[in-house]
This record gives C-alpha cells, sequence and structure tokens, in this order.
C-alpha cells in the first residue's frame, strides 16, 4: 500500500497567488513592444520619402519640358488642329447675341418697355374695371394694327371699344421719345399677351409707318372711338414677316 505522502493531488503545479490571465496580458504588452522598439529593416527595402517620389516628378517634368519638349504634352500645335474655327450656332450671326424668333424677339423687347404700363393696365393687362380698360380680348388690340398704334402714340379720349367710359377719362400719349423698334416690339407683345394670340410680328417698317401716321394728323391731342372709326380701322402698311425668322434680338433684323 501506499503512504499517504505517496497519494495522487489535484493542486497545480503554479502557486495559487498567481493570475494566470494577468500574467499573459503582461506578457504580450511587452513582447509587442519590445518588437516595436527592436524592428529591423532589411537593407535595401527601407520606404521612399513622398517628398522624394514629389521632387523626382517636378525634375522629370521641367527636363522633359526643356530637353524633349514634353512629347505631345505641352505641344499646342499637336492638341489642337491648325487653323481650327468654332462653328457657329445654327442662325448665329457674326456678332452679338444668339439669333431668336421674330415673335419672341420683338414680344421680349415690348415687355420691357411695357413695364410702364403696369401701373394703368397691370402687369396681366386686364385694367382695374373701373379706371383703366382691360388689353385682354380688346378689339382695338386684335385684327387691324393701325388703331391700336395711334392709341398708343396719341392716347385716348372718351369711350374704348366697347363703348364704355373708365374713371381714368384720358389715356396718355406714349409715343413721346418711342422710335420704331420700340413700337413694333410694344405691339407684337400686346397682341400675343394676356390671352390674345394675333400670332403676328408688326414689323419695324409698320411702325415706321405708324409713326408718320401720327405726325400726319389733321388734329393734335388723343384719338376718340369716332377718330379710329373713321381714319383707322385698317392694317400699317408694310411687308409681313414669318413670325419664326430668325432674328437679331438687339436690332431686329433678320440674321443669315
Amino acid at each position: 500500500m501506499s503512504s499517504p505522502s505517496q497519494q495522487p493531488t489535484n493542486k497545480p503545479d503554479l502557486d495559487e497567488s498567481i493570475n494566470v490571465t494577468k500574467a499573459h496580458g503582461r506578457v504580450d504588452r511587452e513582447t509587442a513592444a519590445t518588437a516595436r522598439e527592436e524592428r529591423l529593416v532589411d537593407n535595401g527595402h527601407e520606404p521612399v520619402s513622398l517628398w522624394v517620389i514629389v521632387a523626382c516628378g517636378i525634375v522629370l517634368l521641367i527636363a522633359g519640358g526643356v530637353l524633349g519638349k514634353a512629347g505631345t504634352l505641352f505641344s499646342y500645335g499637336s492638341t489642337f488642329q491648325e487653323g481650327y474655327v468654332r462653328g457657329k450656332a445654327p442662325g448665329a450671326g457674326d456678332e452679338g447675341p444668339v439669333a431668336k424668333t421674330a415673335l419672341a424677339a420683338f414680344s421680349g423687347k415690348g415687355a420691357k418697355i411695357y413695364s410702364k404700363c403696369n401701373g394703368c393696365h397691370g402687369a396681366d393687362g386686364r385694367g382695374d374695371g373701373a379706371n383703366y380698360p382691360s388689353l385682354a380680348g380688346s378689339k382695338w388690340v386684335a385684327g387691324d394694327t393701325q388703331k391700336l398704334a395711334m392709341v398708343i402714340l396719341n392716347g385716348l379720349q372718351g369711350p374704348t371699344s366697347t363703348g364704355k367710359v373708365y374713371g381714368a377719362g384720358i389715356m396718355p400719349a406714349q409715343g413721346a421719345g418711342m422710335g420704331a423698334e420700340d413700337l413694333a416690339g410694344v405691339m407684337t407683345y400686346i397682341r400675343n399677351s394676356f390671352g390674345n394670340a394675333s400670332g403676328d410680328v408688326v414689323t419695324v417698317e409698320m411702325a415706321q409707318a405708324a409713326l408718320e401716321l401720327s405726325a400726319a394728323r389733321a388734329k393734335g391731342g388723343p384719338v376718340n372711338a369716332e377718330e379710329i372709326a373713321a381714319d383707322h380701322m385698317t392694317m400699317l402698311p408694310g411687308e409681313a414677316l414669318d413670325p419664326m425668322t430668325l432674328v437679331n434680338p438687339a436690332t431686329l433684323k433678320p440674321v443669315e
């Protein structure tokens, strides 16, 4: 039989006072620190500094430009075709703004001139119903052009096309300082806005004829319904212009 001193025991070899987990962690940290401090780089495999790469690139670019003319990199003649001229947009003239259709160009010019009429007829052209008449659907706006031209240039006194006399009583003349281009623009704008849709263009030639007719009136002052009915129920003279013709929006002249 074995003596009690020779019986096997379950007690571990390490002292129970040692924390094995903490001991292993400390060993791992010390090992990692030692590896960082004693890291060796093989001779010839050290990383190249970024500044060295940048400096070399600059030197190569300069050398290529001076000695080898850098191939085609810096050669304008090799990159761009000699004698190349950028083509014009369809309908564009040699200089100036991009061409627009006659209806758009004339109306655009007229919209700027009409802005001074907003105080009476309103931005929507419908007046206020009491003091200022509506231009929307007006018989003197649609149809024959001469009557509208006479009202704009000379003003209007008395009843309008509906027979109603508005509170203002009289519309002041708007022709002072107005050129043929201005009159053509504002007439085209009014006749194609606010629900009006004549679809045509009052040309500069027609507007010039209106200026001459206005200057030749037998009596001065504003026109009235009787004079309009007797003398101005007709179209202004001049050759018609296709509304889709491309024109220069600044001069209102057709472009090639």
